[in-house]
């Protein structure tokens, strides 16, 4: 599922869950995933690590035919800024990557100068 998301594709977030700390983190990156409950840790079954993710309101409906329902799962994986600062990502970040200080529950996550350190952080030492 493309984790480019809207607001509209998480109405039904109640509360965002830090696994750990954003804070020092320039990005994380958001995708929507697909788990049996509204609540509690979803299982993680990628590479790199689960920095939170998000829970639902109780009229949060799960797939007719899955039975699943989609909820936001914030992470990092191997290749990112926080663990190779100067790798792939020492300028600019991925697709789906947002600021974690703007993360909110029901709103999308923003990129930001400090998200995508590359040419928006160039232009804005530049003036």
């Amino acid at each position: 599922m493309s984790s480019l998301l809207d607001d509209s594709d998480l109405d039904h977030e109640t509360t965002v869950v830090w696994v750990e700390d954003p804070q020092g983190l320039d990005y994380v990156r958001q995708s929507l995933d697909k788990t049996p409950r509204r609540r509690g840790k979803p299982r993680y079954e990628r590479a790199g690590r689960m920095i939170g993710y998000t829970e639902l309101d109780e009229h949060a409906e799960a797939d007719p035919d899955s039975g699943l329902h989609l909820r936001r799962v914030f992470f990092l994986l191997p290749h990112d800024r926080d663990t190779q600062p100067t790798g792939l990502y020492e300028d600019g970040a991925p697709g789906e990557a947002v600021d974690p200080s703007t993360i909110e529950p029901g709103r999308v996550g923003e990129k930001t100068p400090r998200s995508q350190r590359g040419s928006a952080e160039i232009s804005v030492a530049g003036r």
